[in-house]
């Protein structure tokens, strides 16, 4: 399926007026050994060269398609109208596909697996770049980045060099893949340890053992401030600032004020479990990632201290900055 969508547009600002979008689904990759070939959603400007690329990892969550190629509409259109490819994989622990293996020993999550998927894409970029109308030759394969909401924030901090320990083999997994060169996690959870009292830490024992000290890709993490997960700890909203606080700089922190998990509803249009709706917040949010990463890919570019300037200051300020 091919879409031309110009309704994601916002209006001209510092990162430059907005493109149209073309969204291409399903692209295949047939992997050896996983119970379903992996798909992809893959959505970017319809003009432009040397774009870069963004792999972005869906959340797990309880809706039956946003958790899949289908969601995260918000952020993908956004950020392919502001210059990226944007790359969605279906991970194995959606739940499009959990009637297919729900007995899989790595279900639910696919901790691993879903890291496994990022490097199956880069293995195969001239693949995928081949099979979506209009994107041969366009794309700036050295310019990469992982980006990850929730569990997909997880997913992404493997990625970029967060360690956990298999609980089936009690052995240190690494996932690290260096072809990617910074990360946006959002709303990603934070350490494990003693901190984790919740339920969900009783069903997901891989998460007590996450370590972020050698997490040293530069990445922009984004907490919301009102983001309490009290379903894994009672640490509150500060968990998710974590991926900061604990690993190696270069990080960068941004607090959402008044964001909660959804962080204003990003995973979806009118996605009926986001808590905290508020398109205002999603666009900021799409605009200040977009310039983060294009400032990190561009040397000289200012997009993001722009960026700063006119949605982090004054008394409209959508959030808070940091850096280490």
């Amino acid at each position: 399926m091919t879409d031309t969508n110009t309704d994601a547009g916002t209006d001209s600002d510092a990162l430059g007026s907005p493109t149209p979008v073309l969204s291409f689904s399903p692209v295949v990759l047939p992997v050896p050994g996983r119970p379903v070939d992996l798909q992809l959603r893959v959505t970017a400007p319809a003009t432009g060269t040397g774009l870069p690329v963004i792999l972005l990892s869906h959340g797990h969550g309880n809706s039956n398609h946003l958790s899949s190629l289908h969601g995260y509409g918000p952020l993908a259109d956004l950020w392919a109208e502001l210059g990226f490819v944007v790359i969605q994989p279906t991970h194995l622990s959606s739940k499009t596909l959990s009637h297919l293996h729900a007995d899989t020993p790595e279900a639910p999550l696919f901790w691993r697996s879903r890291a496994e998927d990022m490097s199956r894409i880069l293995d195969r970029l001239d693949v995928i770049e081949g099979a979506v109308p209009q994107l041969a030759g366009r794309m700036d394969h050295d310019s990469v980045a992982v980006a990850g909401h929730s569990l997909g924030g997880f997913t992404a901090a493997l990625l970029l060099g967060a360690r956990v320990t298999d609980p089936d083999d009690v052995q240190q997994a690494d996932l690290f893949e260096p072809r990617i060169k910074q990360g946006v996690l959002l709303a990603a959870p934070g350490r494990g340890g003693d901190i984790l009292t919740g339920a969900m830490a009783e069903l997901f024992p891989v998460f007590r053992s996450t370590d972020f000290s050698r997490m040293t890709t530069p990445a922009l993490v984004v907490a919301g401030d009102k983001d309490d997960s009290r379903h894994f700890t009672e640490m509150g909203p500060d968990w998710h600032a974590d991926p900061y606080h604990l690993a190696p700089g270069p990080k960068t922190l941004l607090s959402l004020v008044d964001a909660e998990h959804g962080l204003g509803g990003i995973s979806g249009y009118d996605a009926a479990e986001t808590t905290d709706e508020n398109p205002e917040r999603v666009a900021a949010l799409g605009r200040l990632t977009a310039a983060y990463l294009r400032t990190q890919f561009r040397e000289g570019d200012n997009a993001w201290q722009e960026a700063q300037d006119a949605l982090t200051t004054g008394p409209g300020a959508v959030g808070r900055v940091e850096s280490k």
